[in-house]
C-alpha cells in the first residue's frame, strides 16, 4: 500500500515537471523571437540614415526618436533578453535533469510493483 502512494506521489511530481519543463520551451521560444526581431531591428535601424525620422512604439502610439537612441535601447534589450534565456537555459537543465532521475526512479518502482 506505501509503495502505491509513494508511487503515485512520483507520478504527480513527473507530471508536474513535465508541465514545467513544457512551460519553460514556451518561454525560452518566446525570447528566442524577442531577440531575433530586436536583432532584425537594430539590422534595419542601421540601414538607415543618420538624421532619418524613426519612431517607436509605446503601447498603441508612435513616439519619435532618434537613431542613437533607439540603437542603445534594442542593444539593451538585446542584452536583457539573453541574459534571461541563460537563466532559462539553466532552469531547463534543472528541470530536465530532475525529469530523467525521476524517470528512473519510477521504473524501479514499477519493477518492484509488478514483482
Amino acid at each position: 500500500m506505501e509503495i502505491q502512494e509513494n508511487l503515485q506521489e512520483q507520478l504527480n511530481q513527473f507530471q508536474q515537471l513535465q508541465q514545467q519543463a513544457q512551460n519553460i520551451a514556451m518561454q525560452k521560444q518566446s525570447i528566442e523571437i524577442q531577440v531575433n526581431e530586436a536583432k532584425k531591428a537594430l539590422d534595419e535601424l542601421s540601414k538607415t540614415a543618420d538624421d532619418g525620422e524613426i519612431y517607436k512604439t509605446a503601447g498603441p502610439l508612435l513616439i519619435k526618436t532618434n537613431k542613437a537612441d533607439s540603437e542603445v535601447e534594442l542593444n539593451d534589450s538585446i542584452e536583457l533578453l539573453e541574459l534571461r534565456k541563460k537563466t532559462i537555459d539553466k532552469q531547463e537543465k534543472r528541470v530536465t535533469s530532475r525529469l530523467e532521475e525521476l524517470q528512473v526512479e519510477l521504473q524501479n518502482a514499477m519493477q518492484q510493483v509488478q514483482q
